[in-house]
């Protein structure tokens, strides 16, 4: 990976940006490429940057607001400069959610640690993968613009006592309630 020159102008711009007040239209934003940088998003949702975590949650988190998916690559852009990431897995993490009424009236709501907060329905949908090797799932929320959160272990247990089984497309699945939606999260007859 290469360093382009300008990281501190694309710092700079990020932080004009991150003062305003709401999102960045980081989907409006298509400046010419700079190159990659090295950082590193790890499956923990930690942030590096030339091998070292960046610890300052504030700093992380501006980062977060000017991130963007364009098919599998992931990178950092301001109205000028783009610059390439590396993400290991997702780009950020669900490490909580709350949960309001019961059955198909529940409500489902996580937040990232980076300060996302979204509810899970039709528009940020739920998806399970399998690991091939040891099938453990692997849930997902989709945040914004094509950004998908892990949900964390401890949440996801959490989720699965929320669970329930519900006929869903002629086949039966349990999965979870959420703003008057049902997410298949596995099919009941995979179930011990």
């Amino acid at each position: 990976m290469t360093n382009p020159p300008h990281i501190a102008d694309t710092l700079a711009a990020a932080a004009k940006v991150a003062a305003r007040k709401g999102p960045p239209p980081v989907h409006l934003w298509n400046p010419p490429f700079c190159g990659d940088i090295d950082m590193r998003i790890a499956r923990d949702g930690t942030w590096f940057y030339l091998g070292t975590p960046i610890g300052r949650a504030p700093l992380v988190k501006l980062f977060a607001s000017i991130l963007k998916r364009e098919g599998d690559d992931y990178f950092l852009v301001t109205p000028v400069e783009k610059v390439g990431i590396k993400v290991d897995d997702a780009p950020l993490l669900a490490i909580d959610f709350d949960a309001h009424g019961q059955g198909d009236a529940q409500t489902l709501t996580f937040t990232t640690k980076t300060e996302d907060t979204v509810t899970l329905r039709p528009d940020h949908p739920l998806r399970v993968e399998r690991d091939p090797d040891s099938g453990e799932p692997a849930p997902y929320i989709l945040i914004r613009a094509n950004l998908w959160a892990l949900i964390d272990r401890k949440s996801f247990y959490r989720l699965v006592d929320l669970g329930c089984h519900h006929r869903h497309d002629g086949q039966d699945w349990f999965g979870l309630w959420s703003a008057g939606q049902f997410f298949p999260v596995i099919p009941s007859s995979e179930l011990p």
